[in-house]
C-alpha cells in the first residue's frame, strides 16, 4: 500500500515528466482575457499559488471561486470567457454542478483539469487537460496537489504564448525556470528531513499549528491547513501575513506553534518583525526559508528562485512535516475514517 511519503518522493520525477511532455499549442486558450476558475479543497489553494504566475505571465485577470457557494449565491462576471475546473479526482459534485448551471445561460469554453481523464467532470466540459501524474489512491494528495499548480502554470504560459505576449524564446526562459525548480524538490526533501529531526521531539508535542505568507504562498499557506487538518487533526489555520496581523494574532498563546515562509521579497521584514514580535508569547516560531542562513528553527533551503514559481517548492516541507508530524502522535493514515462520509454527504460522485 502506497503512503503519502510514497507520493512525496514521486513528486520531482513526476513534475520533470510534465514539463518534458509540455505543448505550448495544447488546447485553444486564444483570445482568452479573463478566467473564472472552480475549485476546492486542496485543487482551490493550488489555484491560489498559481494564480500569480498565471496573471504575471499571460495578459489574463484569473477569478478563483469555490464553487458551492459560488453555485447558489455568485454572479458570474459578464467578462468571462473561460472556465477551468479544477478536480484531481474529477469527482467533485459542487464543481461540476457549477460548470453545469454556468454554462446553461451563455456559451462559454470550459476546461477540466484533472487527473483522471474519464471521470465525471469530463463529461460536462468542451476539453479535458490532463494532470498527467497518475490517480493518487492516499486521499490526503501532495503529489497531485503540486502537479496541479504545474498545470496551472503551464496553462498560463499557453495563454500567454497564444496570445502573441511571449514568443519562443521566453517559453524556452519560463520552462527552464520551471524546469530548475522541479529538479530541486529531492533536494528539498532531503534538508526537510534533517529539520525534522532537528525539531522532531517539539514538532511532535504541537496542539496548534499556525502558517503565515504572503503572495504566491497564501496558497502553501492554505494548503498547509487543509493537510495539517487531514492529518495532525489538530487546530491549523493558515494565514496571508497582514490579515493574521488584524485580529488573529491576539489568539497567540504558549500552546501555539507558528510557521513563517520567507523568500527573496520586500515583505520579508514585515514577516521578520511579526516573529521577533510573536517568539516570547508562543511555543515556538519556524522559519521555511529559500535563502541561506544558520538561523535557529530554520529550514534553510539555500536555493534561488523566482517568487512566482516558489510555490512548488515551498509546499514539499509542509507535506512532509504533515506526515511525520501524524506519525509522531501515533495516527496510522492507512487507516481510512469516516468511510461512508461521501456516500451520505454527496460531497463526491
Amino acid at each position: 500500500m502506497e503512503t503519502m511519503l510514497d507520493y512525496i518522493n514521486e513528486e520531482q520525477e513526476t513534475l520533470e515528466n510534465i514539463i518534458e511532455s509540455f505543448d505550448v499549442v495544447q488546447t485553444n486558450v486564444k483570445h482568452v482575457k479573463h478566467c473564472l476558475i472552480l475549485a476546492t479543497g486542496s485543487s482551490y489553494n493550488a489555484c491560489l499559488s498559481a494564480k500569480y504566475y498565471i496573471e504575471e505571465t499571460a495578459p489574463v485577470y484569473v477569478q478563483i471561486e469555490e464553487p458551492f457557494n459560488f453555485l447558489h449565491y455568485g454572479k458570474i462576471d459578464p467578462k468571462i470567457d473561460l472556465i477551468i475546473a479544477v478536480s484531481q479526482s474529477g469527482k467533485s459534485t459542487s464543481t461540476i454542478q457549477a460548470v453545469e448551471k454556468l454554462t446553461q445561460t451563455r456559451a462559454i469554453k470550459t476546461i477540466a483539469l484533472t487527473s483522471d481523464v474519464k471521470s465525471p467532470i469530463t463529461k460536462v466540459v468542451d476539453e479535458v487537460l490532463d494532470l498527467n501524474m497518475g490517480i493518487e489512491t492516499v486521499g490526503f494528495v501532495t503529489k497531485g496537489y503540486s502537479a496541479t499548480v504545474l498545470n496551472l502554470m503551464l496553462l498560463g504560459l499557453r495563454i500567454a504564448y497564444q496570445n502573441e505576449s511571449i514568443d519562443p524564446v521566453i517559453v524556452k526562459r519560463e520552462l527552464a525556470e520551471l524546469k530548475k525548480a522541479v529538479s530541486q524538490i529531492n533536494l528539498v526533501i532531503e534538508k526537510t528531513s534533517e529539520f525534522w529531526l532537528e525539531n522532531q521531539e517539539d514538532l511532535s508535542a504541537g496542539s496548534r499549528f499556525i502558517m503565515i505568507g504572503y503572495g504566491p504562498n497564501v496558497g502553501t499557506a492554505k494548503e498547509f491547513e487543509t493537510k495539517f487538518t487531514e492529518t495532525v487533526r489538530l487546530p491549523s489555520q493558515g494565514f496571508e501575513l497582514e490579515a493574521y496581523m488584524h485580529g488573529p494574532y491576539l489568539e497567540a498563546n504558549s500552546a501555539h506553534s507558528l510557521f513563517f515562509i520567507e523568500n527573496d521579497n520586500v515583505l520579508n521584514e514585515r514577516s521578520h518583525a511579526l516573529k521577533t514580535y510573536l517568539s516570547e508569547y508562543v511555543a515556538a516560531c519556524y522559519t521555511i526559508t529559500t535563502s541561506a542562513t544558520s538561523e535557529p528553527k530554520t529550514l534553510s533551503l539555500s536555493i534561488e528562485i523566482p517568487e512566482k514559481i516558489s510555490p512548488l517548492l515551498l509546499v514539499i516541507p509542509f507535506q512532509y512535516l504533515a506526515y511525520q508530524i501524524a506519525i509522531g502522535k501515533g495516527i496510522d493514515l492507512n487507516k481510512r475514517i469516516f468511510d461512508d462520509f461521501d456516500q451520505i454527504l454527496k460531497s463526491k460522485i
